[in-house]
């Protein structure tokens, strides 16, 4: 049986990768600040999990600016679905489902 992957097995990354998996592939992403809401991670945090993500392929970050904001979009990437997805499916056979 294949392994976790180490890259998603993380708390934070996980409940990253699940929300940003359970939007349609055409859809914008999530917002830095929703990300935040749903993991409760800190600022810091949550930009170095969006970093390790990115260097793994499984997100692509948008950073523009809204009414003179700042604004950072992540959405996940085919590859980031395919590697969550087969996570998933190492974690339901690990508990037997």
């Amino acid at each position: 049986m294949p392994g976790p992957n180490e890259t998603i097995h993380q708390p934070i990354r996980l409940r990253m990768m699940a929300a940003l998996t359970a939007l349609p592939s055409r859809d914008e992403g999530l917002d830095f600040t929703r990300l935040k809401a749903l993991t409760g991670a800190t600022d810091g945090n949550l930009g170095g999990h969006i970093e390790t993500l990115e260097r793994a392929g499984y997100v692509e970050v948008q950073k523009r600016f809204e009414e003179r904001r700042p604004k950072t979009v992540v959405k996940a990437t085919a590859t980031g679905r395919k590697e969550f997805a087969a996570h998933v499916a190492f974690l339901r056979e690990v508990i037997g489902e």
